[in-house]
């Protein structure tokens, strides 16, 4: 037991030494005060939002974007919704918003992206936004994100849209799962253009319109499960410019009040992560259960050696907490959230071999459809 407590210590001795830093949180926009006073110019740009049954929520993100510039223009694509989507989206009457009805899904291809491509044809501006139907906007990202895109002459800016985290399973599940992707994506390896990492967060992305035409939009990559971070591959391979960060101006509405709603979030892609491949779920079991499992049986043992591993783990943790304004205490909730995202990500491999790829929004994509 001794050795396995030293092996995890090593463990997380190199995740705090890693010259990348995957756990600081250096990489982040918010509104900038230019921005907002540039909320009066003119913007050459498109909003894609594709929704599917986002009554409760279509309307306040409508709101937060519909007036962010001049020139700004909103198409909304109707991933047949059954319920009052569409109907909540044009009370507003907003002359700027267009309303696609979608056609039914084609085999081979992902509900989002068949949205997005849909919307994407009647777009004819220089840039485009991708936006997730539950995402709120704070006033002035959207030229936040203009500037920095034309000031640092990026073609691809993502950022991670703050999570929900009120309840106390938002609270233990929705950092940690941030705190995870940034393990698995480092941003700082994102942004600097290494070639085995590009990293984006599709609920809030910015490109240029010509580059996405030039990799055949979103037809290039129509049955990807984990969509935003092929989308950014794509226009790395072009020798394009991408940047990821975190911020506190984009914000899901989007509530995650029971275990079982974070979780089937997860299973949904879990085991696309680790490319369907049963060593690579081995792998990864075995250093959850050595990173995670192995400190806190460790107390029993070595209770020293146990003890420091958990406070190198917990200071890995904490600029995540403190950015996301939570109380420190939910930072030692780190193993138990690494236990039960192992678990889903068991579960997301026993559905596949079940003969399902992924489950969402009420549909379900089998092994067939190709990646």
């Amino acid at each position: 037991m001794i050795g396995l407590i030293l092996t995890s210590l090593a463990l997380w001795f190199a995740i705090l030494l890693l010259p990348w830093q995957p756990w600081r949180v250096r990489e982040s926009l918010d509104v900038e005060d230019v921005a907002i006073k540039r909320q009066t110019q003119p913007l050459d740009l498109t909003v894609i939002i594709p929704a599917r049954n986002e009554a409760d929520i279509i309307q306040e993100t409508l709101n937060s974007i519909a007036h962010q510039a001049p020139g700004l223009r909103i198409i909304l694509v109707d991933d047949e919704s059954s319920d009052q989507t569409i109907a909540k989206a044009e009370s507003l009457s907003f002359s700027n918003l267009r309303i696609i009805h979608g056609e039914a899904l084609p085999e081979g291809w992902s509900g989002k992206l068949w949205a997005l491509e849909q919307g994407f044809r009647y777009a004819d501006t220089e840039l485009i936004l991708l936006l997730d139907a539950d995402i709120l906007l704070k006033p002035g990202l959207i030229p936040t994100l203009v500037n920095k895109l034309e000031r640092e002459k990026k073609d691809f800016i993502s950022l991670m849209a703050q999570l929900r985290m009120e309840t106390a399973i938002e609270k233990l599940l929705m950092p940690a799962f941030i705190y995870f992707f940034k393990l698995l994506y480092p941003f700082k390896l994102s942004n600097q253009g290494h070639p085995w990492v590009a990293a984006a967060a599709g609920g809030c992305i910015l490109m240029k319109s010509n580059v996405l035409k030039t990799i055949g939009g979103f037809e290039s990559l129509r049955s990807a499960l984990i969509d935003d971070c092929t989308l950014a591959a794509k226009f790395r391979e072009l020798g394009k410019s991408t940047w990821i960060g975190l911020t506190h101006s984009a914000i899901s509405l989007r509530r995650y009040d029971r275990l079982d709603e974070i979780w089937n979030m997860i299973a949904r892609t879990a085991y696309t992560q680790l490319r369907y491949s049963p060593l690579l779920l081995l792998l990864c079991t075995l250093l959850m259960l050595l990173a995670y499992c192995v400190p806190l049986v460790g107390l029993f043992y070595a209770p020293f050696l146990a003890l420091v591993t958990l406070t190198i783990m917990t200071a890995t943790y904490l600029p995540i907490i403190w950015y996301y304004r939570l109380h420190p205490i939910w930072a030692l909730g780190l193993p138990c959230a690494g236990f039960l995202f192992l678990m889903m990500t068991w579960s997301s491999a026993l559905r596949y071999y079940r003969g399902e790829r992924s489950r969402w929004k009420g549909r379900t994509y089998t092994q067939q459809t190709s990646d």
